[in-house]
């Protein structure tokens, strides 16, 4: 059985995020041009902020696309894993254009405010900025939604600007009526307090993506879903130390052990490992690089029995989550398994060392292979 990546779907994908991101930049061009123009003619430095910050979004939308033709590449010998992760450096790209634009924008707010001058709104002035906030929120919300769906982190952060941007076009408009009902300019105190917004939201992005890049543990749901597929095998009792590296969107690599009869033959394994390889790709779109195989005792209702009293001990302890891969070897008078220990144990050792000696005195005729394990996971 052969693992063949989904192509046509990637594909597609990708078109998705193009053409998205082909729709942005027209939007905010035209939206671009228009805000200069009156923000030019009304003297209204709040609304020639906006106008620049609807050009930051278009160069937004063409680090998108560029992002995404460049993950799009076949692996090579020098990147067998192919070049998805592009996509993260395309979406760490956008978060420091949106901390950019809040940090100038920042800057011209404050010298509005040290240099005020009094803006000249006109009735066509506002019908352009009720316009401005309308399509940014619709864009804002069908940029990210699209993300989302195709698990896009540059659409998303597309989106989340926009939806930021319509909060800026929308206070702009606030402020043009305060200064035409009351005669009082806010703009230039307003411009400070969404450039800090922008600045916030800006830093949260680029964290957020900096995580991607360095790896976090897997999702939870994919993670429960992969081992619920392993353990839909007959006489599979269990699946542990699963990995997942992640490539890019939707392209996950990993590995996993699972727990088998002490019974099975080479053959049977062979053919046991590659159904399950298929079926977990056909499932979550993981390709399981490796299958580590645990033996169970089960022709030794003594060992399952001695199992049952260590597991029900160490489980005791609460940064004890798991024990598996367990084995009792008569002739070689060796039992050997696996616990798994809390990342939020204080000390992570102390808990093995006191394992250890649990089980020592429990059944101290016997030599103990116990490796302290990691549930990177943790779900």
């Amino acid at each position: 059985m052969k693992i063949i990546n989904n192509t046509a779907a990637d594909q597609s994908r990708d078109k998705v995020i193009i053409r998205t991101s082909f729709i942005g930049i027209a939007a905010n061009v035209f939206l671009a041009a228009f805000k200069a123009a009156v923000g030019l003619l009304s003297n209204s430095i709040a609304v020639i902020l906006d106008a620049v910050n609807n050009l930051s979004d278009a160069a937004s939308s063409v680090i998108t696309i560029a992002g995404t033709k460049l993950a799009g590449k076949e692996p090579d010998k020098k990147h067998p894993f192919g070049y998805g992760r592009i996509e993260y450096l395309s979406a760490l790209m956008i978060s420091v254009i949106v901390l950019y634009a809040g940090v100038t924008s920042f800057v011209e707010s404050v010298k509005k405010i040290i240099h005020p001058e009094k803006p000249d709104y006109s009735a066509a002035a506002l019908v352009i900025i009720v316009m401005g906030v309308i399509v940014k929120i619709v864009l804002g919300r069908y940029v990210k939604g699209v993300g989302e769906r195709v698990k896009s982190d540059s659409l998303i952060n597309s989106g989340e600007d926009a939806v930021l941007d319509s909060v800026i076009s929308a206070s702009t408009l606030a402020a043009a009526i305060v200064y035409m009902l009351a005669g009082l300019s806010l703009e230039a105190w307003l411009g400070a307090v969404i450039s800090a917004v922008i600045i916030k939201s800006g830093v949260e992005m680029i964290l957020d993506t900096l995580s991607r890049i360095l790896g976090e543990r897997a999702d939870a749901e994919l993670a429960r879903g992969i081992k619920e597929t392993v353990c839909s095998f007959e006489n599979v009792s269990g699946a542990y130390d699963l990995i997942l590296n992640d490539y890019g969107p939707d392209a996950v690599n990993g590995s996993v052990h699972i727990e088998v009869p002490d019974t099975y033959s080479a053959d049977r394994l062979d053919d046991l490992l590659r159904r399950i390889s298929v079926k977990v790709f056909e499932e979550h779109h993981v390709i399981l690089t490796a299958i580590g195989v645990y033996s169970v005792n089960t022709r030794d209702a003594e060992a399952a029995k001695i199992r049952d009293n260590i597991k029900a001990e160490l489980l005791a302890d609460e940064f004890i989550m798991q024990l598996h891969g367990f084995y009792l070897d008569r002739s070689k008078k060796t039992i050997r398994f696996d616990i798994i220990i809390s990342f939020d144990a204080p000390d992570r050792r102390a808990v093995y060392a006191k394992a250890l000696e649990k089980v020592k005195t429990m059944y101290p005729e016997y030599e103990y292979q116990i490796a302290m394990d990691t549930d990177y996971s943790e779900i």
